[in-house]
């Protein structure tokens, strides 16, 4: 006998809609197919049940859909759980058929959350009690939530009646969050070396007796154990540039000399990886070393920035505004599900599914990190049980750190990590990326957005619209409440931050009608930017060079000048009178309160000391000259059309420089390494000195260990390089029938590289109902309203799927298998002209930066179609204009030929069809 729940879901509408047409089931279990536009408003009169609601609205024309998701219903029942937000993944991740065809879809998603709804109380009977689920539900239920009423039948209530107003106390779950505890500070590291033949053994031990032999692996794990002999002299560290092709094994291959020297040494080797999917690649490959998961928890941490964790402070405040804001229940409820259920409050990365912050909007989840330095550490009521804080504190005891480079860089400018514990042993993997990083970390950006960020920073929310924010005075004032020249300073800091824009900035600058010296300073640089561009009409952003400058752009600059100077030095001054506290009162102070300090003392130097003197400087250059070293510009940065943002911005020319200086001569050993760490000129010196000179290793007394060791896997035989030569790259029909017919070719597993945004879009809308109708389903970054994680993740699971990307598709992405078979690359990925790269090619040689560069992305790009030694794959190039002297970035005796599409085409289908 069917219960009240199941019947229910059988008489409700569902919805699935694709690029060829939409699929709409009535309670009666007949399938319509109305027009993208009907089904929109079908759906605001009766909302049906859906999977993924944003994709869905993108798919039917219109910003939102009124829906019951399936996606919300799975994050309820199954918190910090992933599955695809797809019908068919769904369909896999609670054990049903999967569906065939756009008409078994609504079928699914009705009895996907049947299942669902019935594992409710199965999950009861069988004692794995879940207190939060009923009035968790009920305060969904009251803020308008479709699936609440469904839940609370499911938990025994037949009749939950209707909304109630919203008791908060409901969501409280951080209640029952485990408490971390203190330790003792750890002792010095040691210095013994890990010879050779200890990394070979460990390597060995790792992969077990039953792995397939690997002896360039062992090579590769023997070389990098260069970098873990005792350091000769300060500021000398041992570094090794080591290049491992794709296959080697390269993770396992340096992880093997460092756990041993970690063990050794009672010392922690932090690993740097510039994404975050590599880190929890990473901490996979960690379970060979520690099998044992509560083992493992005491020796590996993966360690991220501030602003990748869930703040409870933040969850709380925003579940105490549900009484007036009702609205926002299902967000934070389902937010109050995942931080009962996660292991370590990731919101990047970890268990928390991407696709939820798509359905459910970002300030409502990602947004509850603490995205602006506004913590106030141990006067926050869950100090004892903080996702942050305790990583942080796992991170001084663990012998392995996954972190990225952004945290690491910035870190080490700023004095150490933490407390300022400064690493002494890194491993960079993605190391043609440290460029990169150190590129970002080590900028200055004196623009609308980031002085409006330090104004909040500093004074809070200055209005009910601007939420909770806390000023600098909340995160101190227990500290100071006794010292004078604490208060004054603290006083002064309050009324100068009022010189930075305010709310409503963007409407006054473009008015041209400023409020206070930075607006006036923001309204001369956007008519420089606007005067100096070659087409202010761009959709995209502007730029333009600092001088010369319009009239009364200097006079504008120097009053900018005086009033951070005034603001600059109270904010100093509050800073030394806090690390006075920590001498005067150093018997005294509990360790909360002196971290809480320290903490405090660290962030007026970062945006005292370090930004806004960052910013006077270049505001003194604008009457003087650019210091040799740098490179200044004005921009007015655009989305659409739309002016999001305009500045004064600086970027070392070579950001390996600071990189040298904070991180790699702080370190006692260092590997730097990647499968494309070396340009691909043909001349062994000169690709090595691209490597060095990329990672900074030039600038150091002692010259780097170089290593290489080749891809095991058989280029030759298993892909395949085109370059079509009859398709005009400013015809989009032509461009979009070329990608039809090649990812035909392929039967899917097909990645599109495209080179801009909009070009992606031309193509996308033409091929879409093409692709669908020949079986292959079709995503694309920038147009299917899904972020990247989440498509790559259906790219992966989906082999018959497409997929079209751009730069971040390119790089480190793992897609083995028939899931990537096919990439196709709209044109020759040259680096985009702007000032920035203007001033380096003239720096690092003119036209061999431009080609290094450019052999990089094609060499990335190329990576990406061979994972295991069974792939197959191709690859083209839909430029004639393809230089021959690039042809370095694909592995030696590839095939490379030049021909026509119809060609490619032929070709394609017999090598990935052949045997």
């Amino acid at each position: 006998m069917r219960s009240p729940v199941a019947r229910e879901i059988s008489q409700m509408h569902a919805l699935h809609a694709s690029p060829v047409g939409t699929a709409w089931r009535l309670p009666d279990g007949r399938i319509e197919h109305p027009t993208p536009s009907r089904a929109a408003l079908r759906a605001h009169e009766t909302p049906p049940v859906v999977c993924h609601a944003r994709s869905i609205a993108r798919r039917l024309g219109v910003e939102q859909v009124v829906a019951l998701d399936v996606l919300e219903l799975f994050a309820f029942v199954r918190p910090a759980q992933f599955c695809l937000p797809t019908p068919r993944g769904l369909a896999e991740a609670v054990g049903l058929p999967a569906p065939h065809t756009l008409d078994d879809a609504p079928d699914t998603l009705l009895e996907v959350a049947d299942a669902l709804l019935a594992e409710i109380p199965e999950r009861q009977a069988l004692g794995a009690r879940d207190r939060w689920a009923r009035p968790i539900a009920k305060a969904m239920h009251d803020g308008g939530w479709g699936w609440g009423r469904l839940i609370l039948m499911a938990l025994d209530e037949p009749d939950p009646g209707p909304p109630a107003p919203i008791r908060p106390a409901t969501m409280e779950v951080w209640r029952e969050l485990q408490e971390w505890s203190e330790h003792a500070p750890q002792p010095p590291a040691g210095h013994e070396s890990v010879g050779e033949s200890e990394a070979r053994v460990r390597l060995s031990s790792m992969l077990g007796d039953k792995a397939e032999p690997r002896p360039s692996q062992a090579d590769y794990a023997a070389a990098t154990s260069a970098a873990f002999r005792p350091r000769e002299r300060e500021d000398e560290p041992t570094v090794v540039l080591a290049e491992a092709g794709t296959g080697v094994g390269k993770t396992m291959g340096y992880l093997a000399p460092a756990s041993v020297w970690a063990e050794k040494n009672e010392g922690a080797v932090w690993i740097s990886t510039y994404t975050r999917n590599l880190q929890h690649q990473i901490d996979g490959e960690l379970d060979r070393l520690y099998p044992d998961p509560v083992g493992k928890a005491t020796k590996v941490v993966v360690r991220k920035g501030r602003e990748n964790y869930l703040c409870l402070l933040n969850l709380e405040e925003a579940i105490r505004t549900l009484t007036l804001q009702p609205q926002y229940a299902t967000a934070l409820g389902l937010m109050a599900r995942w931080a009962r259920a996660t292991r370590d409050g990731d919101l990047q990365g970890g268990d928390f599914p991407a696709w939820l912050s798509d359905i459910l909007g970002r300030g409502r989840t990602l947004g509850l990190a603490d995205r602006r330095g506004e913590c106030v550490y141990s006067a926050c009521p869950h100090y004892n049980r903080c996702f942050i804080e305790r990583s942080v504190r796992r991170a001084r005891r663990a012998r392995i750190v996954v972190a990225n480079h952004a945290l690491v860089m910035i870190q080490a400018a700023l004095g150490g990590v933490d407390d300022a514990h400064v690493p002494t042993r890194y491993v960079f993997d993605e190391g043609h990326h440290v460029f990169d990083a150190a590129d970002s970390a080590f900028s200055a950006h004196l623009s609308a957005l980031e002085s409006v960020e330090l104004r909040r920073w500093l004074l809070g929310a200055e209005t009910r619209r601007g939420g909770r924010a806390r000023g600098l005075r909340r995160r101190v004032e227990e500290l100071i409440a006794d010292r004078p020249v604490a208060l004054e300073a603290m006083e002064e800091i309050e009324d100068s931050a009022r010189a930075l824009p305010g709310d409503g900035w963007m409407n006054r600058i473009s008015d041209a009608q400023p409020k206070g010296p930075t607006e006036t300073f923001l309204v001369m640089v956007r008519q420089q930017v606007y005067a100096r561009s070659a087409d202010p009409r761009s959709p995209y952003g502007l730029e333009c060079e600092t001088r010369p400058p319009v009239e009364g752009l200097a006079a504008a600059a120097r009053v900018l000048e005086q009033a951070l100077r005034r603001l600059v030095e109270p904010m100093l001054a509050l800073r030394k009178d806090l690390l006075a506290i920590l001498d005067e009162q150093a018997e005294d102070l509990e360790t909360a309160t002196r971290l809480r300090i320290e903490a405090a003392a660290r962030s007026l130097s970062r945006r005292g000391g370090s930004m806004v003197e960052g910013w006077r400087s270049m505001l003194s250059s604008l009457e003087a000259e650019t210091p040799a070293e740098f490179v200044d510009w004005m921009a007015v940065e655009r989305i659409e059309g739309r002016d999001i943002d305009i500045g004064l911005h600086r970027h070392w020319i070579d950001p390996t420089r600071p990189f040298t200086e904070t991180v790699a001569k702080a370190a006692h050993g260092m590997v730097v390494t990647s499968a494309t760490l070396r340009d691909g000129t043909g001349n062994d010196d000169l690709d090595w000195h691209a490597a060095e000179a990329r990672t900074g290793s030039l600038h150091l007394p002692t010259p780097a260990i170089r290593t290489a060791v080749a891809s095991p896997f058989d280029y030759p035989n298993r892909t395949r390089v085109f370059i079509v030569g009859d398709v005009r790259k400013d015809d989009f029909d032509q461009v979009a029938g070329a990608y039809r017919t090649l990812f035909q070719a392929s039967g899917g597993g097909a990645l599109g590289l495209f080179t801009a945004i909009s070009r992606l879009r031309q193509v996308h809308h033409r091929i879409a109902p093409a692709m669908d109708q020949a079986g292959l389903p079709l995503y694309a970054q920038h147009v299917d309203g899904m972020n990247l994680a989440t498509l790559i993740d259906i790219f992966r699971a989906e082999p018959e799927s497409c997929l079209l990307g751009t730069d971040a598709v390119r790089d480190g992405v793992d897609v083995p298998g028939d899931s990537l078979k096919l990439i196709v690359f709209d044109r020759v990925p040259w680096p985009r002209p702007d000032i920035l790269y203007r001033a380096r090619r003239a720096a690092f040689g003119g036209n061999a930066y431009t080609d290094m560069l450019t052999r990089l992305r094609l060499k990335q790009a190329f990576g990406r179609l061979i994972r295991r030694a069974d792939d197959k794959g191709v690859f083209v190039l839909l430029d004639p204009s393809m230089p021959s002297r690039l042809l370095g970035a694909f592995p030696p005796d590839v095939p490379v030929r030049r021909c026509g599409l119809a060609e490619a085409v032929a070709e394609t289908t017999a090598f990935l069809n052949a045997d």
